[in-house]
C-alpha cells in the first residue's frame, strides 16, 4: 500500500510540474493545445476553446502540448507526409512546394501551400496510417507556423512558460514544508512520544502517552521540562505525571550522557503557527536547494555518483518514508519536489534548463539557430539523462539487494 501512494506522489509532483507549464503558457498566450492527467493515449478526452484536455491511458504526471515548440524545417514536412506521397504520388508535387516554403523561409506562403496540400489530400484515397500521419503533419506545421506559436513568441514569453514548471514545484514544496512546520518544529511538549530501553525513564515506569506536568511538585512547561533534567545535574528528580487521567508520582534520576543529563525520552512536538512555518519553510527551502546544487555539482565524483537514484529508488524512499509517518513523508516528499525542479533547470535539452540557456542564446545573437543544432544537443543532452537514469538504477539494485 506504502508503494502505491509513493507512486501516486511522485506522479502528482510531475502533474504539478506539467499543470505549471500549463497555466503559464496560457497566461502569457501561448495556447496549449493538449493538457492531460497522466500520459496518452487518452482513456477520456473533451476539447474546450481549442485545447483538448483528457485522462491519459498511463497514470502518472501529466502531459503538456505547446504549439510550435521548435521553428518548422522541410524535413518536418517529409517525414510525416512521406507516407501518404509513397501511396499517392500525385501528391509529392504538393509538398514539394510546402517543403521550398519552409526552406526559403517563406511562412505564409508555407501555410498557403499546407492549404492546396489538404485539399489534394482529400482527393486521394489513402490507408488510415498514411491518412493519421498526414492529418498530424497538417496540424503539427500550421500550428509551428501559427501566430502562438511558441518558437515565435518574444523571449520573455518563452521564459515564463519554461521556467513556470520547476517555479510549481519549488511553490509545491514551500507549501508542503509550510503544513510540515505546522505539524512540527515549534517548542517541545511534555508529553512522551517513546521511552529508551535501559535509560532511567524506563527503570521509573515511564511510558509512552505520559504527560509531565510537574518536576518536585513545580510545575513545568516543555522547554522548563528539559532545562530542569540537565540543571539537576544526577540528582533524583520526583515527575508529576498524568496517565489516563490520573496524577502518578515517579522517582527518576537523570543520567549523564554525551548531550549532558538525560532521563531517556523522546516527547511529541508541536506545530509552528503559519506565519512563522512559512518563515521556516522558505528558510529550510533555500537550505535544501544549495545542498541539492553541491550533490549535483558532485555528480562527477563517485561519492557523488553513489547518492543519484532512479525512480525506482525514489519510491522506495517515499515508501520508507510514509512507513515512519505523515511528518516524514511531508518532508520527503518536498525535498523530492525541489530536486525535480533544480535537476530540470540543468542547461541541457530537452530539460526546461537547456530550453531556457537556448532562449537567452537566441536573445544574445539576435537571430534563431538552426533546428541541427537544437537536434544535436538534444541527443547529447537526452545521452546525458540516460545515463545518469542508469547509475540511479544500478544503484537502486544494489540498494535493495
Amino acid at each position: 500500500m506504502n508503494i502505491a501512494i509513493a507512486i501516486v506522489a511522485l506522479g502528482v509532483l510531475v502533474l504539478v510540474h506539467e499543470a505549471g507549464h500549463f497555466f503559464a503558457s496560457l497566461a502569457v498566450g501561448l495556447r496549449p493545445r493538449k493538457f492531460y492527467v497522466g500520459f496518452p493515449p487518452p482513456i477520456l478526452r473533451t476539447r474546450r476553446n481549442g485545447i483538448e484536455y483528457g485522462i491519459g491511458m498511463i497514470p502518472l504526471g501529466g502531459f503538456v502540448s505547446i504549439p510550435g515548440m521548435h521553428r518548422p524545417i522541410p524535413h518536418d514536412a517529409e517525414r510525416r507526409f512521406s507516407p501518404a506521397v509513397a501511396e499517392a504520388p500525385a501528391l509529392a508535387g504538393s509538398l514539394d512546394r510546402v517543403a521550398r516554403a519552409l526552406a526559403g523561409d517563406d511562412l505564409e506562403g508555407a501555410l498557403e501551400r499546407l492549404d492546396e496540400l489538404e485539399e489534394a489530400l482529400r482527393d486521394e484515397k489513402l490507408s488510415p496510417d498514411a491518412l493519421s500521419r498526414a492529418e498530424k503533419g497538417l496540424t503539427e506545421l500550421r500550428d509551428g507556423l501559427g501566430p502562438d506559436a511558441y518558437w515565435k513568441a518574444p523571449t520573455w514569453k518563452r521564459l515564463v512558460a519554461i521556467a513556470a514548471g520547476p517555479a510549481a514545484n519549488v511553490l509545491l514544496a514551500l507549501v508542503v514544508f509550510t503544513v510540515l512546520f505546522t505539524m512540527v518544529g515549534g517548542p517541545p511538549s511534555r508529553v512522551v512520544a517513546a521511552v529508551s530501553e535501559g535509560l532511567p525513564a524506563a527503570a521509573a515506569g515511564v511510558l509512552p502517552g505520559d504527560r509531565i506536568v510537574a518536576i518536585d511538585g513545580a510545575p513545568v512547561t516543555g522547554t522548563e521540562l528539559g532545562e530542569r533534567v540537565q540543571a539537576s545535574e544526577g540528582r533524583e528528580l520526583v515527575l508529576t505525571i498524568v496517565r489516563d487521567g490520573q496524577e502518578v508520582t515517579l522517582a527518576v534520576t537523570p543520567e549523564l550522557t554525551d548531550s549532558g543529563f538525560r532521563i531517556g525520552i523522546v516527547r511529541e512536538g508541536t506545530g509552528q503557527p503559519l506565519p512563522e512555518a512559512a518563515q521556516t519553510s522558505a528558510k529550510a527551502t533555500g537550505i535544501i536547494s544549495r545542498e541539492i546544487v553541491k550533490a549535483i555539482g558532485g555528480l562527477l565524483t563517485a561519492e557523488g555518483r553513489e547518492n543519484v537514484a532512479s525512480p525506482i529508488g525514489i519510491t522506495q524512499a517515499s515508501s520508507d518514508a510514509i512507513a515512519q509517518g505523515k511528518e516524514q513523508f511531508l518532508w520527503v516528499l518536498g525535498v523530492i519536489s525541489l530536486s525535480l525542479a533544480l535537476l530540470n533547470l540543468l542547461p541541457l535539452l530537452p530539460l526546461d534548463g537547456g530550453h531556457i540557456l537556448f532562449t537567452l542564446i537566441e536573445r544574445a545573437r539576435g537571430r534563431f539557430l538552426r533546428r541541427e543544432v537544437y537536434e544535436r544537443a538534444s541527443v547529447v543532452g537526452l545521452g546525458i539523462v540516460l545515463l545518469l537514469f542508469l547509475v540511479g538504477l544500478t544503484n537502486d539494485i544494489g540498494r535493495l539487494t
